[in-house]
């Protein structure tokens, strides 16, 4: 087995134009960047440390936890290599796993191959040395290997996270078109919003901002959620030391009883289903829930307030040109009802943006799945500024 409490290279990976607000998730929990790239942030930490990682991380996609680096030249290595890694080190021959490939390399056109070559490498040193040889599946259920292979440096992997932490579990109603939970968490972290004002999300759909708002302001962390990680299956985990990371969890909850979370929705069943998802992540009471057009949704008396829209993109045929209207009421909405407030529209239609009529201060770049998408950042000033182009 392994020692959990022997550091080494981990690698953080999350989606492309997080880096920023992965890098304020780890300065807030007590971590210090080694490199940091596109898609990924290096530290130097345990595995112990990778567990407290996983519980905590909003914007993360998953943990690894560096085996071994190598150089693999062409995919007739891969066999031989990966055989001589003691696997008995790190799983039973009882257990089950699965294998993860990312592969730059000419002899290799389908990564598929890697990761069959991975599997009868790890399977074939168990059978020679017991007999025996574990179970092995595409299904994220007991612990991951993961290999990362361009041109010929390659490096092997823990998975520790297994299934994506970018979902953070409370969601059980999606709702239509919902917003990633990791990306809900990067958009509020990019408002630069002081957790304790007013954030009021109209147009809410299955209510992830509102709720990522609202466990980013009380200390709730994805981990209160979630009870099940790739790292459970790998020998020298200690139930103890994660049981204990989850009672401290609890334990970081604040209390605000001044925080005002809104979050309104023209759909009755849109504002029920994000009640239900409220309820299992313990927050009904934090959250305002409205069933109104969001014209009529609370606008609390604030300096420093956060409203923010997350509204269709019309991708569909016919779409856009109801959507423009409705892109302009927007507009006059922020404009007329939110003075003192910083407004934010997150779209993935430029076109439709321009629509609003007011001059956004900042573009700030996400994606959305595939599709390029900008947060839109509006000053919306009481008394005479002119915010309109």
């Amino acid at each position: 087995m392994i020692d959990f409490g022997t550091k080494g290279k981990v690698v953080i990976t999350f989606k492309d134009r997080f880096a920023s607000y992965v890098e304020i998730e780890l300065s807030e929990l007590g971590f210090k960047p080694i490199k940091v790239e596109r898609t990924s942030i290096e530290l130097h930490v345990s595995m112990h440390d990778c567990i407290f990682l996983n519980l905590h991380l909003r914007t993360a996609s998953h943990v690894l936890f560096e085996i071994k680096s190598l150089y693999l030249h062409h995919a007739d290595d891969i066999y031989r290599r990966l055989k001589a890694i003691p696997w008995e080190e790190f799983i039973n021959e009882d257990s089950y796993f699965s294998v993860i490939s990312h592969v730059d390399n000419d002899s290799v056109d389908n990564p598929l191959f890697v990761n069959v070559r991975v599997k009868d490498a790890i399977v074939d040193r168990f059978r020679d040395k017991s007999g025996v040889r574990p179970n092995s599946g595409s299904e994220l259920d007991g612990a991951v290997f993961q290999l990362f292979w361009k041109e010929t440096q390659a490096s092997l992997y823990i998975n520790t996270s297994g299934e994506t932490l970018a979902k953070h579990g409370y969601r059980k109603i999606p709702g239509k078109a919902p917003m990633l939970e990791a990306l809900a968490a990067a958009t509020i972290y990019a408002t630069g919003w002081d957790r304790e004002s007013p954030f009021v999300n109209p147009m809410c759909g299955s209510g992830t901002l509102a709720l990522e708002a609202a466990m980013i302001a009380t200390d709730r962390y994805p981990g209160l959620y979630r009870d099940h990680y790739a790292f459970m299956h790998i020998l020298g985990y200690e139930e103890s030391f994660y049981s204990n990371q989850k009672v401290l969890l609890e334990n970081k909850i604040k209390d605000k009883p001044t925080l005002r979370v809104i979050a309104s929705d023209i759909s009755e069943q849109a504002v029920l289903f994000s009640k239900e998802n409220a309820g299992y992540a313990e927050m009904e009471e934090i959250i305002g829930f409205e069933v109104c057009d969001f014209e009529d949704t609370t606008i609390p008396e604030s300096d420093n307030g956060i409203v923010i829209f997350n509204p269709e993109y019309g991708e569909r045929l016919g779409e856009e040109e109801e959507l423009g209207l409705t892109y302009k009421r927007i507009g006059d909405f922020l404009k007329q009802k939110c003075a003192g407030y910083t407004g934010y529209i997150f779209s993935g239609n430029p076109s439709l943006a321009k629509k609003v009529g007011l001059r956004a201060s900042r573009k700030i770049e996400f994606y959305n799945g595939t599709i390029d998408c900008r947060l839109l950042k509006f000053e919306l000033y009481k008394g005479t500024k002119k915010v309109v182009e």
